[in-house]
């Protein structure tokens, strides 16, 4: 980790994202308080998702960018069975529910068997609620405009990917399911856990996402971002607490 004055000084540094902000809110903060234009990030986390993000300030290391993108990556996953949503996590709306019944039939073993489907190169079509440009526009902004949108496909690998944890409430019927993916760049976990869910019968959603490693890089190695406030009421208008 580095103290919080070097971080925002030019070179590669590691950030822990919280769940709420967008990867290009973090990236306008670094501006602000670097008061360098030239950063970028080195893969989008959804603004539901924390964990590492690489931050690369100043035009020397933006350069490297390209280098990053193309790394494997590793997540932590909490997935929701039985309820889909159009964006495939939990800030969406429901688009289909399982009966309890139905859910309380699915074991530990039919996850597991389910799994293996997923592991090594697969097609995965991206999710509609996506930042995938097609003629220019990106998905999520023609999904909200109401538009037809047909997510290209592509074929990503699966290196990893293991059950962790399985839990079946009775008492508020829900289940619920973690994993450990990891993955080649132009990996969508959103997509990795809805199609899942298909694969079940019963539908499923992330409702919670934590990326741990970039290629050699570690969340153990990032850094909390020092100052920042993230309001949702406010999202783009971060601020440190020295404002």
């Amino acid at each position: 980790m580095v103290e919080a004055a070097q971080l925002f000084t030019p070179g590669i540094h590691l950030v822990d994202k919280p769940s709420g902000p967008s990867s290009h809110t973090i990236v306008n903060y670094f501006r602000r308080q670097s008061g360098i234009d030239r950063i970028g990030h080195t893969g989008t986390l959804d603004p539901l998702a924390s964990g590492l993000l690489i931050i690369l300030v100043g035009r020397e290391f933006t350069r490297l960018q390209e280098q990053f993108l193309k790394q494997d990556k590793e997540y932590q996953v909490t997935a929701i069975l039985g309820k889909s949503t159009n964006t495939y996590d939990s800030t969406g709306s429901i688009t289909s529910s399982s009966d309890w019944k139905q859910l309380e039939l699915i074991t530990e073993t039919d996850v597991k068997n389910a799994l293996q489907g997923f592991r090594g190169s697969i097609a995965q079509q991206a999710p509609i609620y996506s930042a995938i440009k097609q003629h220019g526009q990106k998905l999520y902004d023609k999904a909200r405009l109401g538009q037809i949108v047909v997510p290209p496909t592509r074929t990503i690998t699966i290196h990893k990917l293991e059950l962790i944890a399985f839990e079946k409430d009775v008492k508020k019927q829900v289940l619920q399911i973690t994993l450990t993916v990891n993955c080649s760049s132009g990996t969508y976990i959103r997509s990795l856990v809805h199609d899942l869910g298909q694969v079940l019968g019963v539908g499923a959603h992330v409702s919670a996402l934590r990326r741990t490693k970039i290629g050699a890089f570690t969340i153990t190695e990032a850094s909390e971002i020092p100052g920042f406030i993230w309001s949702k009421e406010a999202p783009d208008k971060s601020i440190s607490q020295s404002d």
